[in-house]
């Protein structure tokens, strides 16, 4: 399994959140954003630091990344071989916790920019329904094989969608065309939307806690 960091709220959790960081960050970056919530029940933590890689877009730079992007138009030239890589990474996390005795429907996939597009792509190909899915400031990678790659069961999933109206980095056009290709697949879709750029605000926060508490029951 990928180097982690663990994080757990309470005792014996029955809950399970596995963070998905964005381009050249690293778990350490959402770790606050899970301290700060407030949560009815007992939650363990997982944020996994991507692999080093070099990255095109970057001049080939070698840095934290699940996938290569290769033009500034990040839905074009998709590195398929990236994505399904770090799609069996995050699977590995989540057989991890469901051999530990949390049940798949206890098992939020969460993650920013590219780790949301990993976190959604990796959710529509589970031959099980998990608890949800965060999926913040992205887009849907690779949905042009959605229609044969999505299963039945994941359908069941529920999944929150957060976008900025400014974003710069994965436009607000292509999250709301991603948000609209899962609902033609049938996924229920919350859509949020912020005045803010490439980021996570404050009121986005309480939103994601909303959420999750809403789905979180002791």
């Amino acid at each position: 399994m990928l180097e982690h960091i663990v994080l757990e709220s309470g005792n014996n959790p029955e809950y399970s959140i596995i963070w998905l960081h964005g381009l050249g960050a690293d778990g350490q970056d959402f770790v606050p954003l899970a301290e700060e919530m407030q949560l009815p029940v007992a939650v363990r933590h997982f944020f996994p630091h991507a692999p080093r890689r070099p990255v095109t877009i970057n001049g080939g730079f070698v840095m934290r990344a699940w996938y290569d992007i290769e033009s500034d138009r990040i839905d074009a030239r998709q590195d398929e071989a990236g994505i399904r890589s770090s799609q069996a990474e995050v699977e590995a996390f989540i057989a991890k916790e469901i051999e530990r005795g949390i049940p798949s429907d206890h098992i939020f996939l969460a993650g920013f920019s590219q780790g949301g597009a990993i976190a959604l792509h990796t959710a529509m190909r589970l031959h099980m329904p998990i608890a949800g899915v965060l999926a913040l400031s992205t887009y849907l990678p690779l949905a042009h094989k959605a229609d044969n790659d999505a299963t039945s069961a994941s359908r069941a999933t529920p999944i929150f969608m957060a976008h900025g109206r400014s974003d710069p980095i994965v436009p607000y056009a292509l999250g709301l065309s991603s948000r609209d290709r899962l609902a033609s697949l049938g996924y229920e879709v919350e859509w949020h939307e912020y005045p803010m750029q490439h980021s996570v605000t404050e009121q986005e926060i309480r939103d994601i806690e909303i959420w999750l508490s809403g789905r979180l029951t002791k």
